[in-house]
């Protein structure tokens, strides 16, 4: 054990000496050929914030003050001064959004309620590819990775957004979108390392294939050390992966623009017995875009994903999804914007099975058709009123509408206040339909044949201000009533319905304040309150136990700092509330991160996490729990 140790510090100081020559040898170059500022280190004003451009509420470009809906959205920047080294923490200090580390390489996360390690009420794409999996009907976390230097920014819907991206879009959307690769040309080479985050790196190259197309290949590697039990001992789940890809974009004219791109990756995960997990997998990806005016354009894309998760004694799983899909955006009246789309996606699951743990059946090909359209009708200059729907055709359940109407009053252009209604559903996955405990009869556990969509009714009120340059702030309420939730119905054997109703009402704020020219401050609060009760004729009893897997209350407050000779110090708290059915207590730590921008080539970061306690628990059970220590992590990042 202390050799490896040594050995993994050896690796670790050879990197950062190869990174600090390499950084001394561009600056020498800069000084002969000055090279333009890189992109990725752009600050934005709080009044640039405000009205920053997404996407991902109805497929079309809109300003964020003035969307009627909640969206939080984290950019470049903000990665690099929270020190973020994946996507879940990336998404920390979002109100409404719950992240809970489960153990190393796990966790549980979700939008307004409902958490849990198969979470199946958010949907999860990058760059337009969802990341969804059929099996529970949300997310293997520790498989989606990007290289975060070049994320262009990450948009989170709060709230139904399934009128435009369909089923399982229930509680909330998180789209992360990568920078097109004429933005990242030239070099990042970044790594480090330290007590948790034991070793990490990775390097991207962009470059010019012509006048209007360009390049960028990147690969990454990073270790992560195990956390740690209830009594200090470690848990034994350190975990490897490495992934590489290329993506190239291609403008054939003024009004048409190609991207290609793909991913393959390849990892293996520790755990108490004594095989490992081992993931592997990649992605193909490509987006045709046409642009005939500035409210006009045609999209289509197709892309292929595959994931191979070997998770012993368990089972193993290999999984091709395959998806296409066409968007057109028109304004065929004067007032009217609208969006429509067409989709297909063929999934292909094959799962190798255990003694005690069974999918049936073994392989299962599934087929999803849907289609969209929502229109966008100025009632005034200032009142927009948003009306749509998807239609959507599954294997288990058949038709699927879920629509939607949103209003937006914008009487100045600092102020937008907006109210929402929807519906949406969350299809049946194979763990609610073909879930059998043991493998053979007799079952204990005899899946959900007659298992039909979850659905949900949602009504959202908000209000987006900017009163001054240097404040801004949001409010979103909501008001949620779940039917035909999951049920677990006692047998012989037990099965699974749809016995449960609930109801969910929250509260989200958040403010930014530019104190001082060199000094912002952000905050965020998250008031949350559940309820779930069984319908006549059920006899489940876990209705208690959903309640108490999310927190009542969350807040965290953020600090950034300029200081003089190019050092930046950024520092954030949060707190969390109890999980009552974990029986996981509050709790309240801290972050913090000083960088120093040596050279404009080269940056150092220091970076403290968890710091308020050795060791805090975020998710599960005393018996099978957890805890996440404190750690420090240093990191270089060389741009040329």
């Amino acid at each position: 054990m202390a050799i490896a140790g040594v050995a993994s510090r050896g690796r670790l100081l050879v990197l950062l000496a190869s990174l600090l020559l390499l950084a001394l040898l561009s600056a020498r170059a800069r000084a002969e050929a000055p090279a333009q500022a890189p992109r990725a280190l752009k600050k934005l004003s709080l009044e640039e914030l405000f009205d920053l451009e997404v996407t991902s509420v109805s497929q079309r470009p809109e300003s964020l003050s003035k969307v009627a809906a909640a969206v939080h959205v984290v950019t470049q920047d903000d990665l690099r001064r929270r020190g973020a080294t994946s996507i879940p923490e990336a998404l920390r200090d979002i109100p409404g959004v719950e992240v809970a580390q489960v153990d190393s390489r796990n966790y549980a996360i979700t939008a307004r309620g409902s958490n849990g390690t198969v979470a199946n009420k958010l949907l999860v794409l990058i760059d337009g590819r969802s990341v969804y999996t059929p099996l529970f009907s949300g997310v293997f976390w520790d498989v989606q990775d990007v290289f975060l230097e070049d994320v262009e920014q990450i948009e989170v819907i709060r709230g139904p957004g399934a009128t435009v991206w369909g089923a399982n879009a229930v509680n909330g959307v998180i789209n992360i979108i990568t920078q097109d690769a004429q933005h990242t040309q030239g070099w990042i080479v970044t790594g480090g390392g330290g007590s948790y985050e034991t070793g990490f790196g990775g390097a991207r190259y962009g470059a010019a294939l012509g006048p209007n197309a360009f390049l960028r290949v990147y690969g990454k590697h990073f270790n992560r050390d195990a956390t740690q039990r209830p009594n200090g001992d470690e848990a034994g789940d350190s975990w490897w992966m490495s992934q590489g890809g290329a993506r190239v974009d291609w403008s054939a004219s003024e009004a048409d623009h190609l991207t290609l791109q793909g991913d393959g990756y390849g990892g293996r995960e520790h755990q108490a017995g004594p095989d490992a997990v081992d993931l592997a997998g990649g992605n193909a990806l490509a987006h045709w875009t046409r642009r005939y005016s500035d409210v006009s354009d045609l999209h289509v894309s197709f892309y292929y994903d595959r994931t191979d998760r070997d998770s012993p004694p368990i089972f193993h799983e290999i999984l091709d999804t395959y998806d296409a899909e066409l968007r057109h955006h028109f304004a065929p009246w004067r007032g009217h914007d609208v969006v429509w789309g067409l989709g297909y996606r063929r999934t292909h699951d094959a799962v190798a099975n255990s003694p005690g743990f069974a999918f049936l059946p073994q392989y299962l090909t599934q087929d999803l058709f849907s289609g969209f359209v929502q229109d966008e009708l100025a009632l005034a200059s200032d009142v927009r009123f948003t009306l749509g729907t998807k239609i959507e055709h599954n294997d288990y359940t058949g038709v699927e509408i879920e629509p939607s109407a949103r209003l937006a009053w914008t009487p100045r252009p600092t102020r937008t206040i907006w109210g929402a209604v929807s519906r949406a559903v969350r299809t049946p996955s194979r763990l609610d339909r073909d879930l059998f405990l043991p493998a053979a009869p007799p079952f204990q556990l005899a899946g959900g044949p007659g298992f039909d969509s979850e659905v949900l009714y949602s009504i959202e009120l908000g209000a987006k201000l900017q009163p001054a340059p240097s404040l801004t702030a949001s409010i979103s309420t909501f008001y949620n009533l779940y039917d035909d939730l999951r049920s677990l119905e006692m047998g012989p054997p037990a099965f699974l319905a749809n016995g449960l109703e609930g109801r969910a009402v929250g509260v989200e704020t958040e403010a930014g304040w530019q104190a001082t020219p060199s000094c912002r401050l952000t905050a965020g609060y998250t008031y949350l309150d559940l309820d779930f009760d069984a319908e006549e004729g059920s006899t489940d009893v876990s209705q208690a136990a959903q309640k108490g897997d999310s927190p009542r209350h969350q807040a965290h407050l953020r600090s950034a700092l300029n200081l003089p000779h190019g050092m930046t110090l950024d520092a954030g708290a949060r707190y969390v509330g109890e999980l009552s059915h974990q029986r996981v207590p509050d709790y309240l730590t801290a972050d913090v991160r000083w960088g120093w921008q040596v050279l404009p080539e080269l940056e150092i970061a220091v970076v403290g996490r968890n710091l308020v306690e050795p060791r805090h628990a975020e998710f599960g059970l005393p018996a099978t729990r957890r805890e996440v220590p404190r750690s420090v992590y240093g990191k270089l990042t060389c741009r040329f």
